[in-house]
């Protein structure tokens, strides 16, 4: 037989001269169906007496008979989908193995305070007993089921899902093969600066977005970041934005999280439940060391009783409290499909077609499987950074630390810009305490901060919906909150592209969760490229299955650079292993 793995899926014809095509021994052909109606003759004939048909029975539909056609007879389909397996599986194992950085805090800092620990056992300072940390670390390098059964738990409260570390998948780069950074270091200047973010976020999230710059608590977060290098070019339009290309033009919050979408047949305006303002949470020490134990909060979320459009950081935080994985990407797909065909990318084979148009491949149904598929696998592989790797510690821990610290309850390897930085009065003087104040009863997830999942989902998700858009197509009747949220205005602004508002959108997702107080910037960088890289070998990955004229996907990543996915995984496109 000839070898197939060198030729095009789109190319293949049928080899009557290498495989017996005859009707009466074919899979599925005429003569197998003659021949069950002769061998069940008589069967056929009592079974109509009775009522029923034979003919389902049989296998067979009531229609007239229909011959197989195709360009590819059954044993060579089911050579070549063999053959397209095993030729992604070459690619992802020819690729290098990375080499995995993580930060010296486990190691360096004594008792493991330095690193995430809730629900575990902990003292009054919040410090993990070390006990219950090791049995952790022990089930985390055994993998086996039972272990994690045995980790000491504080009180109620369960780890989430330590073993998706370690699960496998069939499509896309191994999750174990793809690196990031180290975390910072517990005592860097990084995690200083992150912390004084984190705060202001906290102090800002009842203001309108809009207003940004234009009162006391948003001139003072501006003031007090530009004291690091890092933000010294921060202004009124970029605060708490993330940075993406095209971010910054227009309103902070995506079209995709404000304009009216359908629902089937459903029409459904965004306006979202949210908690009212200054509903904070874990301010008190005891609430706050309860839920490092892994008690239940304390407290619980007051609701405002209207629905809004989000208007403020305490809207987004709430909408990111609460969306399913990969929501927001799932109505940024229905948003963009409803622009027709003008607004698909140009090597989408349908797009300029006379006689056919897309559906399970390159239509409706391809991209929102492509978005939830992506989703979960990003996930996992943000859940091996997480457990296997990183163990970072959660602002909310952190701050802790910080509190016991200024306290003189402990001692801990602090960043001196801390002390200097005008948050930390502010915070005080309106909670009396040195606690990051957090938007969620609950305070952050039980799970290590590096990378941010929402944000690696976010980075996936994005990913697929700029392969199949078109990122220069200008947006149509682009909109903006009012600042109590209860209406859309019309924005005039500026022209909003699919490409920038798709990067806002991902950084909404991924930053919204640091304006809730659960994750570092650094979480949500690490987790956009990540996402990114996943989404890119799926995609890749994908490109040989189809039978259509394609090009490949075109985007642009979230460097800024664009990157053209080839129709074969080869040397051609190399998913990053390593992301800087």
């Amino acid at each position: 037989m000839k070898d197939l793995t060198r030729t095009p899926h789109n190319a293949l014809v049928r080899l009557s001269a290498d495989t017996d095509q005859s009707s009466q021994t074919r899979p599925g052909s005429l003569g197998r169906r003659r021949f069950l109606r002769q061998a069940g003759g008589v069967a056929t004939a009592a079974l109509a007496a009775g009522g029923m048909s034979a003919s389902l029975l049989l296998g067979e539909t009531p229609s007239a008979e229909a011959s197989e056609v195709g360009p590819l007879a059954t044993e060579q389909r089911h050579l070549r989908a063999f053959q397209i397996r095993q030729q992604c599986a070459r690619y992802a194992y020819s690729q290098r193995i990375p080499e995995h950085p993580t930060s010296n805090d486990e190691a360096v800092m004594p008792g493991f305070w330095a690193n995430f620990s809730k629900t575990l056992p902990h003292n009054q300072l919040g410090e993990v007993e070390p006990f219950a940390y090791e049995m952790m670390l022990k089930a985390l390098t055994s993998g086996l089921p039972e272990a994690f059964e045995l980790i000491p738990r504080g009180s109620s409260g369960r780890l989430v899902n330590p073993q998706a570390a370690l699960a496998f998948d069939l499509e896309g780069t191994d999750t174990h093969a793809l690196a990031l950074p180290a975390a910072p270091d517990f005592a860097s200047e990084t995690v200083a600066k992150e912390l004084v973010e984190l705060y202001w976020r906290a102090m800002t999230r009842d203001v309108p977005l809009s207003q940004y710059g234009n009162e006391r608590l948003t001139n003072a977060a501006l003031q007090d970041l530009q004291r690091y290098p890092e933000f010294s070019g921060l202004n009124a339009n970029t605060l708490f934005r993330g940075g993406l290309p095209g971010e910054d033009i227009g309103p902070m919050i995506s079209q995709f999280l404000w304009k009216p979408f359908n629902l089937g047949s459903t029409p459904i305006p965004q306006l979202y439940r949210t908690t009212v303002a200054g509903n904070d949470h874990l301010t008190g020490y005891q609430a706050w060391l309860g839920v490092q134990n892994g008690q239940p909060p304390a407290t619980a979320a007051t609701f405002d009783s209207t629905t809004r459009y989000i208007r403020n950081g305490r809207d987004l935080a709430e909408y990111v409290h609460t969306d399913y994985s990969f929501q927001a990407f799932s109505i940024a797909a229905q948003i963009l499909l409803s622009f027709g065909a003008a607004a698909l990318d140009d090597a989408n084979p349908y797009k300029t077609s006379g006689r056919q148009a897309g559906f399970a491949t390159f239509g409706s149904p391809h991209v929102h499987d492509l978005v939830a598929r992506v989703a979960a696998l990003a996930l996992k592989a943000a859940w091996y950074q997480k457990w296997q790797l990183h163990r970072r510690i959660r602002p909310e821990e952190y701050a802790g630390r910080l509190h016991n610290h200024i306290n003189r309850a402990a001692k801990y390897p602090l960043p001196d810009s801390l002390f200097s930085s005008l948050a930390l009065p502010a915070v005080f003087s309106k909670y009396g305490s040195y606690l990051l104040p957090m938007a969620y009863p609950e305070g952050c997830p039980v799970h290590p901060a590096y990378p941010g999942g929402h944000a690696t989902i976010a980075g996936a998700c994005t990913t697929v919906l700029k392969a199949f858009f078109n990122e220069s197509f200008v947006i149509p009747n682009p909109v903006v909150a009012s600042d109590d949220g209860l209406s859309l205005q019309p924005f005039t602004s500026a022209q909003l592209t699919i490409g920038t508002e798709l990067n806002k959108l991902a950084s909404n997702i991924a930053y919204g969760r640091d304006t809730a107080g659960v994750h570092w910037r650094t979480d949500e960088i690490a987790g956009l490229q990540l996402g990114e890289a996943v989404a890119l070998s799926v995609l890749t990955e994908f490109n040989s299955c189809y039978n259509e004229k394609f090009s490949g996907f075109t985007l642009t990543k979230f460097d800024g650079t664009t990157v053209t996915l080839n129709t074969q995984p080869d040397d051609s496109i190399r998913i990053p292993r390593r992301i800087a």
